[in-house]
């Protein structure tokens, strides 16, 4: 399947959840803010959504600093 993340295509293995998603890039799934679809996710939802072909995520990850 192919989705778009953060705007640009990236082809996926189905099954995939948001959560597969997070995981397979590394992320901290705590320090992260997910949009599927133009609907922000809960992060209690991330392994409850499953991922189709054409569905559009923007990820923003949180980074410390000061």
């Amino acid at each position: 399947m192919i989705i778009t993340l953060n705007g640009k295509a990236r082809q996926c293995d189905a099954p995939l959840t948001v959560a597969d998603l997070i995981a397979t890039l590394q992320l901290d799934a705590d320090r992260v803010a997910v949009e599927h679809n133009r609907i922000v996710l809960l992060k209690g939802d991330f392994a409850a959504i499953p991922l189709r072909d054409g569905d559009v995520l923007e990820i923003v990850q949180f980074v410390g600093g000061g």
